[in-house]
């Protein structure tokens, strides 16, 4: 008899405990982010702090219709396979309801495509390859960050007043540097068909031999540049360039370069008058962005950078998703993010139903040197839903479901 109560009761705890965890479940809500973390903190760090931010308003808000928002987050290494590795554990172990995250456009890649193969909901916060919504898009995957084609079409806009004919280029030899370079000779070409592209450098990412790379670049004797590079690669590339002169009278043009996180490590070795893309943290007068840099120094006591706001708006998009839908069943959450309008620190944004990428835009403006630091100046917002082409032009680059 009391063997059978002690079995009765053990049942009981067991039935407890599953009632509990049910209970648990419901309570909560989880999202997976994946991220580059060991291989570049410069920009993951400040993305991390973003996120965490964000995060952290949210909960103190209510969270997602009540429920409390929380997020694993996983270290890819810079690795498309161990992203996936990293996905397929959120997913099946952590039973996240979407993935988010990711910086490199080949990892990006990698994770939208493990999320189609899956049916989960991804949205892709830093990748910047076109493909991504367009020529491999599918429909479980979402964009934050303006897209190649979109920051190619802002820096065409002031490029193409140069009276440079002769280009070259340098990228990093992967998806993300092929991309760059490919949109914008295009939409170059079509501004300017007088211009001639004389010579093309591609580096490995994270692995330029700066010096023999600028002797080619002069050796073409172009009148501008292109430079996708990024990161280390970019303080090798500006040393090089400036000791030997490679940028003497000549016009630069140069994706990403005026965001903090790359624009920092330069210092007064600065070049100035580059055409750029980035992010004048300092510069920006809106009651949305004082709100969020507010906020950030207060909980950092540090500025932000690009990345900060990429986390930040991720996880805030995220939760506007989630909250929309009610639901974390992929398909009512695709529902709900498609012409999902929110706000952001740089303004209202829009996630378009037609290719999922969204409209939020980018800083253009030019470099120059100001107490021994590379700043931003006469930069202006260029709003992303102004630099897409048309639904006719999308339908042609993205395969129908």
């Amino acid at each position: 008899m009391r063997r059978s109560g002690y079995i009765l009761g053990a049942a009981s705890a067991v039935l407890l405990a599953a009632t509990a965890d049910t209970a648990m479940a419901q309570s909560e809500i989880k999202i997976g982010e994946i991220n580059s973390y060991s291989l570049l903190p410069a920009f993951t760090e400040p993305y991390r702090k973003g996120w965490q931010l964000a995060l952290e308003e949210i909960n103190a808000a209510g969270g997602i219709n009540g429920k409390k928002l929380v997020v694993v987050s996983k270290d890819d290494g810079g690795k498309p396979a161990d992203a996936q590795t990293a996905a397929n554990e959120l997913v099946s172990s952590e039973n996240v309801a979407m993935l988010t995250g990711t910086f490199l456009s080949n990892i990006g890649l990698a994770v939208s495509d493990f999320a189609n193969q899956k049916r989960v909901f991804f949205l892709a916060a830093e990748p910047l390859t076109d493909a991504i919504t367009w020529a491999k898009g599918n429909r479980y995957t979402f964009r934050l960050r303006p897209s190649n084609y979109m920051q190619a079409a802002m820096l065409v806009e002031e490029a193409a007043k140069l009276p440079a004919k002769r280009w070259a280029t340098i990228a990093p030899n992967y998806e993300y540097g092929q991309s760059a370079v490919a949109v914008f000779k295009k939409l170059m070409s079509e501004k300017r068909p007088d211009i001639q592209w004389v010579d093309e450098q591609w580096p490995p990412q994270g692995k330029i031999d700066a010096g023999p790379v600028v002797q080619a670049v002069a050796a073409a004797n172009p009148e501008a540049i292109l430079n996708v590079t990024f990161g280390a690669d970019l303080v090798k590339f500006v040393r090089e360039g400036n000791t030997r002169g490679l940028f003497k009278d000549r016009k630069v043009v140069s994706f990403l370069t005026g965001e903090p996180e790359y624009l920092d490590p330069l210092k007064e070795e600065t070049p100035e008058g580059w055409i750029v893309t980035g992010y004048p943290w300092y510069a920006i007068k809106t009651p949305e962005h004082d709100a969020f840099l507010k906020a950030y120094q207060g909980k950092y006591n540090d500025y932000p950078r690009l990345g900060s706001i990429v986390g930040y708006q991720t996880i805030k998009s995220a939760a506007a998703i989630l909250a929309k839908a009610n639901s974390t069943d992929p398909d009512k959450l695709i529902a709900a993010a498609e012409g999902l309008s929110l706000p952001s620190p740089f303004g209202e944004m829009t996630f378009r139903k037609i290719d999922h990428q969204s409209t939020l835009g980018a800083f253009v403006g030019k470099t120059a040197l100001k107490d021994g630091k590379g700043v931003m100046v006469d930069s202006v917002y260029r709003k992303g839903a102004d630099y897409l082409p048309g639904d006719a032009e999308i339908e042609k680059l993205r395969p129908r479901e």
